[in-house]
Parts: structure tokens; sequence; C-alpha cells
């Protein structure tokens, strides 16, 4: 069933009183399209991969510090060791943990998975 709408069309600007003309267009009618199961659509998005960020503390120093740090400098950050690591998906934290070593790398052992109320953006410094 075809839908019927008003288009308006200006008279060339020749004319002083500007009058407009509305005339009758007639638009087919969309069909709808067989959507695919969710099974084979969501299929694509679990072989991707993400990146994750883990956050271990913050600092913040003064410009004329940050030049003059080096080999051996240290940085005291924001955490005791004792408080859990953040873990960021983008910019948004998703889960808490703590760091742990697995066959000589370091790793994350998750603690918790926040909801959409726990997360937080990444606090940028300026």
């Amino acid at each position: 069933m075809a839908k019927a709408a008003q288009a308006v069309k200006e008279e060339p600007a020749q004319q002083q009183d500007n009058k407009k003309q509305a005339q009758s267009v007639e638009f087919s009618e969309a069909v709808e399209a067989e959507v695919a199961g969710a099974g084979g659509s969501i299929d694509i998005l679990l072989d991707m991969t993400v990146p994750v960020t883990v956050t271990i503390g913050q600092t913040e120093i003064p410009v004329q510090r940050l030049l003059r740090l080096g080999p051996g400098s240290v940085l005291k950050l924001d955490k005791s060791i004792d408080e859990p690591v953040d873990l960021y998906l983008r910019s948004t934290r998703f889960a808490t943990g703590s760091v742990v070593v697995v066959d000589g790398c370091l790793a994350v052992k998750i603690k918790q998975i926040l909801g959409l109320g726990d997360s937080a953006e990444v606090p940028h410094q300026e």
C-alpha cells in the first residue's frame, strides 16, 4: 500500500508574492527483510579481540621533574600495595583484580566484575 505525502515546490523567484504549491508524491511501501538468527550474527563478535588496559596507579609530577627522569628513577603511585588494580575496556572500568605472576609474566587475577553503576571512565591527567 503506497502512502502519499505533500512536497513543497517553490515557483520562480521572479514572482513577487512567492507563492508555494503543494504536490502529491507517492512512496512505495518497504518490504520487511528476513533477519538472520541471533546465533549467526553473534559468532563474528565471539571471534574478535578487544584491548584490555590494567591500571596499577597514577601520579602527578611537575614537568621539571619529568624531564629529569632517567633509568633508576622511581615514581610513587597513589595506590597502596593492598589495593586492587583496575581493568578497563576502552575507557570504561569493568573489573578489579590483583597482580600475579604466571610463567614468568605479569598477569591479573580478576577479583570483581563491576556492574554498570560501578564502572567509571578512565581518569585522565592534565
